[in-house]
């Protein structure tokens, strides 16, 4: 194999794992929201509710952090694509793309601000039905 394409194997594998975690953590998400809100259903407190509104807040800034992060190692990866054979350096630094990816971008995409603003509406939707019925 050639230096390029072991530095892009390299490049290709850390894109794997974030994409990994980012699943995880929406995984991670939705059993705990699920738990919170059937807590909350059951013992007839809509506070319980309310709370889930804060592990997914946060961990939908993690998972965007996770998103941004994966957005600079893919420009990584087509910058080493593009160099010829023999410039290669093994380098897995994403701070020259920082200023092309930004991490609010992430946040606003599609697939973060969609799935957490879903799951954040269910809470509130649950917090209002039982905040009416208490």
């Amino acid at each position: 194999m050639s230096d390029r394409a072991d530095h892009l194997e390299m490049i290709q594998s850390v894109v794997s794992r974030l994409g990994q975690n980012s699943f995880a953590l929406k995984g991670w998400t939705v059993t705990l929201v699920a738990a919170l809100l059937t807590v909350s259903v059951h013992g007839h407190n809509p506070h319980v509710a309310l709370v889930a509104a804060l592990p997914t807040a946060l961990l939908g800034l993690l998972d965007a952090y996770y998103l941004w992060q994966e957005r600079l190692f893919r420009a990584l990866y087509d910058s080493v694509r593009a160099r010829p054979e023999g410039t290669v350096d093994f380098s897995m630094d994403t701070d020259p793309f920082r200023a092309n990816a930004r991490w609010t971008s992430a946040l606003t995409s599609a697939p973060v601000l969609g799935f957490y603003l879903v799951i954040l509406g269910a809470v509130a939707i649950v917090y209002v039905v039982l905040l009416a019925r208490h």
